[in-house]
């Protein structure tokens, strides 16, 4: 059987995001467990050579690169139709939320989330037209949907009028990188990213909905409290500047000095250092608006680390309710303080969610998640 994926968010450098990494994650699981399947990639520029998972994986780069969004009408309605019609494979896996809709190659589909509507401040005039237009018109035209978690299948069932029951679920998962470390090795993360210093940790790119200035107005709350359990603590944001980053920025720039003095932003970091960032962290801090799932809490949990999140979207779920996580209103700076004053000063209650983090994520595989696309991949292509 020949499979078709878009591969646009397998990135050059291999710096991958939330897309890109269950792009990367299913295709591997799905590349091992079916060596007699060929995987025809599908990219949109000159591919990183690490994304060859195996003998029975074909690149092919389609031209134009897309980025913009009349590029990317031009990439999925003319290269990709136009490649799909030229070699007609079984079925196309649009792991990253788009499709083509000029094509009668069956499609699975998985949508990540509803951001663009539920937060359309957050993208430019011409990509929300772009999603706007799309996006609904993407979902009613696979022959099978996927969402990463049970809140983004009720809100694409209700937003589209589509039936959830027919709505599958592949859940996101920590890389198997991602672990307790020992206390030695923690004491070594610390001195290297905070002067030693007991830390708040935050994970993502650096965009609006990510909530940062909510965030760093809480941090200040609690600094301001006193106390000589928060005195010492920093706040280390780790993550690309993504769009959107000057109101961020002003109000790092408007905090008091002493909290300023105590925030940093380290930009990216490799795969190895982010996975001793968080075994070593007082706890993450992961507060966004909105999630269609929310990688790093499980990420977070994965290494022994306690988690602060949002009680909104599907961030409850994915980091197993109050008993998974501290859970704060996104949108109050002194309720989001308040949640980083407990687990501070509650060394009890980071314990209780240590434990509860490494239970909960037992909830989340990659190999399982890619055996729900290849039923769905399955499905598709016996039903042509």
């Amino acid at each position: 059987m020949h499979i078709a994926v878009t591969a646009r968010f397998l990135l050059p450098g291999g710096h991958l995001e939330g897309l890109g990494r269950f792009t990367f994650e299913t295709l591997r699981c799905l590349v091992q467990q079916h060596p007699n399947c060929t995987f025809h990639l599908l990219f949109d520029r000159p591919y990183d050579a690490r994304y060859l998972l195996g003998s029975n994986v074909v690149p092919h780069v389609l031209l134009p690169p897309a980025r913009h969004p009349l590029l990317m009408l031009a990439w999925y309605e003319g290269a990709v139709a136009l490649w799909l019609r030229l070699h007609r494979p079984a079925a196309l896996l649009s792991p990253e939320g788009m499709t083509t809709l000029g094509t009668r190659v069956p499609r699975v589909l998985v949508v990540h989330d509803l951001a663009y509507l539920h937060r359309p401040q957050d993208v430019g005039s011409v990509v929300r037209r772009y999603y706007a237009y799309f996006m609904p018109r993407f979902a009613r035209a696979a022959e099978r949907l996927v969402a990463v978690s049970d809140a983004t299948r009720l809100d694409i069932a209700q937003q589209y009028g589509l039936p959830a029951n027919r709505i599958l679920v592949a859940y996101n998962a920590p890389a198997q990188h991602f672990g307790p470390q020992s206390p030695a090795q923690q004491a070594a993360t610390r001195q290297q990213f905070s002067q030693g210093k007991p830390y708040f940790l935050f994970v993502g790119a650096l965009q609006p909905r990510k909530n940062l200035q909510h965030l760093l107005q809480a941090f200040a709350l609690f600094k301001q409290a006193g106390g000589v359990e928060t005195t010492e603590v920093q706040l280390l944001l780790v993550g690309r500047d993504a769009w959107q980053t000057g109101p961020l920025f002003t109000t790092y720039q408007s905090l008091p000095t002493a909290v300023k003095a105590a925030v940093r932003f380290t930009g990216r970091v490799s795969e190895a250092e982010l996975a001793s960032l968080y075994a070593a962290a007082l706890a993450t801090a992961y507060v966004p608006f909105f999630e269609g799932f929310g990688l790093p809490v499980v990420e977070a949990q994965a290494s022994g680390c306690p988690v602060l999140t949002s009680s909104v979207s599907s961030l409850p779920e994915v980091a197993g309710g109050p008993e998974g996580a501290v859970l704060c209103d996104p949108h109050s700076p002194p309720t989001i303080a308040d949640g980083l004053r407990r687990l501070a000063l509650d060394t009890d209650l980071r314990q209780r969610l240590r434990t509860a983090g490494l239970h909960n994520v037992q909830r989340f595989a990659w190999a399982r998640s890619a055996d729900v696309l290849w039923q769905a991949l399955q499905a598709v292509s016996q039903a042509q």
